[in-house]
């Protein structure tokens, strides 16, 4: 198929969205059916997509990268469509779990200032704790995959403790930490801790040591073999442990801020499901969602950056 015609399918996937949205009616017994908010999304979305379209035709990388996601976009519209139909249009689904697409986009623009407070509250959150449990990763990592006594002393506890998950440590955490925020950091801590342990720790024994020699020969001395063969050596496992890392810390996060947080998004969905507001509860797991995909992006542009020169060499 040519790439002019699989850039089309996300406007197709908008345009059948919209005339359902408009000439399909709505159920008799839908609340709030007033709501215009997704209907204005998908009146944006249709003219993203064909400004993208016309763009595409006449620039080669865009129609590249956008060809390649066409199928996908198209899709997501298609699903929004039948989560349209099953909710606003023909109720199938119960309204109080399932409440329509035009809700919960609502929710984005009457909780937005809270929205934004709770994202700022879970960002400061998450950046403590994968900080903390990175550096603390990273030593225990190094010292265990490169000295032969801390891997004796250290590694044991480390496979004892390391699989348990965090959200068990939730009673000792506030019986330690003086604060419900203190005890957050911790338990995101603990996670990013052992991903981190663990495949830093397994990147450097992976080293053939036959680098270690050649150096060695060449007169480098332990810290050198170190931090210029065996860390850099181990990046990928490095990078794979961080991303790991990232992912079963959003987990921590929501956890953690369920505990007793007054602010994040966690405490967000927490207080909206005890409330029965499932719009703001879906609306509250989209931005968390996008939020985890933002920054496991941004992860792969740095790694991607960071290890140019492994490219080839290590199968992304």
């Amino acid at each position: 198929m040519k790439l002019e015609l699989k850039t089309a399918p996300p406007i197709i996937g908008v345009l059948i969205a919209l005339l359902v949205n408009i000439i399909v009616p709505n159920h008799k017994k839908l609340k709030y059916a007033d709501l215009p908010h997704y209907r204005y999304f998908l009146y944006i979305a249709l003219t993203v997509t064909v400004v993208l379209f016309i763009i595409a035709l006449f620039n080669e990388k865009v129609r590249e990268r956008y060809s390649y996601r066409g199928f996908f976009i198209g899709g997501v519209f298609a699903f929004l469509t039948l989560v349209d139909v099953a909710t606003s249009k023909s109720m199938v689904l119960p309204q109080l779990y399932f409440p329509s697409i035009a809700r919960i986009f609502n929710v984005f623009f009457e909780d937005s200032a809270l929205l934004l407070e709770c994202i700022q509250s879970s960002f400061l959150l998450l950046i403590k704790g994968i900080f903390i449990g990175f550096i603390l990763g990273m030593i225990c990592g190094i010292a265990v995959g490169w000295s032969k006594n801390a891997n004796y002393w250290i590694y044991p506890f480390i496979r004892i403790l390391g699989p348990i998950p965090s959200s068990t440590w939730t009673p000792l955490a506030l019986v330690v930490f003086p604060s419900a925020q203190g005890a957050a950091v911790f338990l995101i801590a603990f996670g990013v801790w052992f991903q981190i342990t663990i495949l830093t720790c397994s990147g450097i024994q992976s080293v053939k040591k036959a680098y270690f020699e050649v150096s060695s020969t060449l007169g480098a001395n332990d810290l050198q073999n170190l931090f210029k063969i065996a860390v850099p050596a181990a990046a990928p496992s490095i990078f794979l442990g961080f991303f790991n890392a990232t992912c079963s810390s959003f987990v921590a996060l929501m956890a953690a801020e369920m505990i007793g947080c007054k602010s994040g998004l966690g405490w967000y969905v927490n207080w909206q499901k005890t409330m029965l507001s499932y719009p703001n509860v879906y609306a509250g797991l989209i931005v968390v969602a996008i939020f985890c995909y933002i920054l496991v992006t941004i992860q792969f542009k740095v790694r991607d950056r960071l290890l140019s020169w492994q490219e080839g060499v290590v199968k992304w």
